[in-house]
């Protein structure tokens, strides 16, 4: 094959495409010159050509404001839909012979135009990449552009199905991993911040800690989400002993409990695409297989919406959770400084330890399910709430966050998936006994005293 002929071609086809773009000498690309580019690749044949016109869009995209990339999605929202006659008239002849013909037709004619757009875009060198970069600027503007919701579906769609589980790769990430990789693990942890490189060797480097991420081919040294694992003698109830600097590591033989204490998703543009479940049901073959000597899989979670709750619960007039006596506590807990009085310490750690438990299960979506995302990823994922911790985690965003409260949720291999499916199916929450009988009703006068099994740390 002549690859000089077919370079030189190539090369003429996007040359081609980008003088669509640029349709001026010094102009900058515009919402409708890429409008004018997505005709040109849905209704092109050609693979080479379709992969330079691919490659021309995402590189115009990509130079574009915020301004335009809206008006690029609303060009997306209102051109590239279902074409509606070919629909209305599938449908018709679906209704008068609904026979299987019909319904590959009526199916074919439903998809939209931007689907096939988004897979012609994604032959293009890092176009998966692209496309996942297109979707988090999407996001960022659903909540006040309800009406481009059906380009974010079709997106989802497709993502969902390029990076289902069997694509993903789980890979351990230590110390002699590449820096590349490396550094964006520091970047996307997000629940405990990594303050550099000497933090992250003492989470990656003893023989006690381990990292798991799952990474996916089009993405090669990105990953797309990681958990961060210590091994130990027993069900943690705070996160500083996990993260101190200067602590004995454990002989990984000796250890019994394996806990996640950090999940980080690390692609905005995969929002609502779970690999979680999987990620963790994989991690916990992986440490079984490695220490058999374990036989508890817990997390150690922070409450992210606690705080936020009960400052609803604090607006509330007529019958609530809280008291007359939580609410003149929670006045006091207002003061960042209350965790140096150790008399505010000891009159809170009742209350919040009975508030924390209260909290997952009376402030539930319109589904019943947890606001809290947390919990809802846990216990969706066949967890039970096994601890709640007060003052586990003394750090100001998290103080801010839940008043330090921290939670166990425990992955039971015998229980998951009994668990899962109850959640699924009916709503339930899988929960300990010493957390249920923490659980505030209605109006209560007095808060119940904590369980001795309830952990605490002051």
């Amino acid at each position: 094959m002549n690859t000089y002929f077919f370079n030189d071609l190539l090369g003429t086809i996007v040359e081609r495409g980008r003088s669509i773009i640029e349709r001026g000498q010094g102009r900058a690309a515009t919402d409708d010159d890429l409008a004018d580019l997505a005709e040109t690749l849905v209704g092109g044949r050609g693979e080479a050509s379709g992969v330079a016109v691919a490659a021309t869009l995402l590189d115009g995209y990509a130079a574009l404001d915020r301004e335009a990339r809206v008006g690029f999605f609303e060009i997306l929202a209102e051109r590239f839909g279902a074409p509606p006659e070919p629909l209305a008239a599938a449908a018709r002849a679906f209704l008068e012979q609904p026979d299987d013909a019909h319904a590959l037709r009526l199916h074919d004619v439903s998809e939209s135009r931007r689907q096939e757009l988004i897979r012609r875009l994604n032959r293009a060198p890092g176009g998966t990449a692209a496309l996942v970069a297109m979707r988090a600027d999407l996001l960022r503007e659903l909540r006040e552009r309800p009406e481009l919701a059906a380009v974010d579906h079709d997106f989802r769609h497709l993502l969902s199905s390029w990076f289902n589980r069997g694509f993903l790769v789980l890979r351990r990430i230590d110390w002699s991993t590449p820096a590349v990789v490396l550094e964006k693990v520091i970047r996307y942890e997000a629940v405990h911040r990594i303050n550099g490189w000497e933090d992250l060797r003492r989470r990656i480097d003893p023989a006690d800690r381990r990292l798991y991420a799952f990474f996916h081919p089009a993405l090669v040294d990105d990953p797309l989400i990681f958990v961060e694992v210590a091994l130990t003698g027993d069900i943690p109830s705070a996160i500083g002993p996990i993260l101190a600097e200067e602590r004995q590591p454990l002989d990984p033989k000796r250890a019994s409990t394996a806990v996640f204490y950090s999940i980080s998703n690390c692609q905005e543009g995969l929002r609502g695409i779970s690999f979680g479940h999987f990620l963790i049901k994989q991690v916990v073959e992986e440490l079984a297989r490695d220490f058999p000597a374990l036989d508890t899989f817990v997390t150690l979670s922070p409450v992210p919406g606690f705080r936020a709750w009960l400052d609803q619960e604090r607006g509330k007039e007529g019958p609530a959770v809280l008291t007359a006596a939580d609410r003149a506590l929670l006045d006091e807990l207002d003061d960042p400084g209350w965790t140096a009085d150790e008399a505010t310490v000891a009159a809170a750690r009742p209350v919040l330890l009975a508030l924390g438990a209260s909290y997952f299960h009376q402030s539930l979506t319109k589904h019943g399910t947890p606001t809290d995302p947390v919990a809802r990823f846990h216990l969706g994922n066949g967890a039970r709430l096994e601890r709640v911790n007060f003052l586990a985690d003394g750090s100001p965003k998290a103080l801010a966050a839940s008043h330090g409260l921290m939670v166990n949720y425990l992955y039971d291999p015998r229980q998951i998936e009994r668990h899962h499916e109850a959640y699924a199916n009916e709503g339930k929450i899988a929960v300990s006994p010493a957390v249920r009988r923490l659980v505030r009703k209605t109006s209560q006068r007095e808060p119940p005293q904590p369980e001795s099994a309830i952990a605490s740390h002051e």
